[in-house]
């Protein structure tokens, strides 16, 4: 198994479909932190981009637009939201985009394909990184970029302590799982030794503080927010009371950032960059 079970199981499930019947909400979330990537990212007319787990593909489409004389092609294990990429390419009028279903770690990528592959919050979750990041180095022709956007530390993210706050009612953090881990790539010295051991070289961090949306009243922060497997899981434990008592602690916490104009949580997290060495791992 390449990448994380459980998380197979939650992006197919009901709350990948919900997050995939609203590609536009999902966008809309996360749009401050999209322009920074893509500024870094800095595609070129000419460039060949892959998006590993590209969602609905968003970024992905950014990438056709800014490479007008290559391509794109994005990549994710969920069915629901590739239909949805494919639809909203079609929507917008885009020829050099396509999508795939795959799963990076081992997908049989053609050999130096890409002049950069990119990824906003598709590359946490692997089971084994090193083997993912040399699989994605091999598809990138010599010299060829990375850029990457994950979340740092679960602290360092307002959302997740207050979501974990009011689901659970307790500021313990539980602790995190060694692989499939959101936060699997928070630690820069841990990254860059992933990213060093999958053969990249000139690898960077960029700190990033924007701000996330979770919608525009209450009623659908709160649908988003329990939208999201990792915070449903907490009140699995619960009988249904308890889990009434959970989603109005988070109503209660969502109120309290309802100003008339959106409801928004501060977010940290790491754009990492490098470059494909010219003597790229092959095993």
């Amino acid at each position: 198994m390449s990448v994380n079970a459980d998380q197979i199981a939650l992006w197919n499930g009901a709350a990948g479909d919900r997050r995939a019947d609203h590609p536009r909400r999902s966008d809309r979330q996360v749009r401050l932190l999209n322009e920074r990537l893509r500024a870094v990212a800095a595609i070129g007319p000419d460039e060949h981009v892959l998006d590993v787990g590209c969602g609905t593909g968003e970024s992905t489409r950014d990438a056709a637009r800014a490479a007008t004389a290559g391509s794109a092609l994005g990549v994710d294990l969920s069915k629901r939201m590739l239909e949805q990429a494919r639809r909203l390419s079609i929507e917008e009028g885009l020829s050099n985009v396509s999508f795939e279903l795959a799963d990076a770690q081992v997908h049989p990528f053609g050999p130096e394909q890409f002049d950069i592959a990119i990824s906003r919050f598709g590359v946490m979750f692997f089971d084994d990184l090193v083997a993912a990041f040399t699989n994605v180095g091999r598809a990138l022709r010599p010299g060829g970029r990375l850029a990457l956007m994950v979340w740092q530390a679960r602290e360092r993210n307002e959302w997740t302590l207050v979501f974990h706050r009011a689901l659970s009612g307790s500021d313990e953090l539980p602790e995190l799982p060694a692989s499939g881990s959101a936060y699997s790539l928070a630690d820069p010295d841990r990254a860059r030794g992933i990213l060093e051991a999958a053969g990249f070289t000139d690898v960077g961090f960029t700190d990033v503080a924007e701000p996330v949306w979770y919608g525009d009243t209450v009623d659908e922060a709160t649908e988003m927010v329990c939208g999201l497997p990792s915070m449903m899981g907490l009140i699995e434990p619960f009988d249904e009371a308890g889990r009434a008592r959970a989603v109005d602690r988070l109503r209660a916490a969502l109120a309290t950032r309802d100003a008339g104009q959106g409801i928004w949580f501060g977010s940290r997290t790491w754009i990492i960059t490098g470059r494909r060495g010219r003597g790229h791992r092959r095993g």
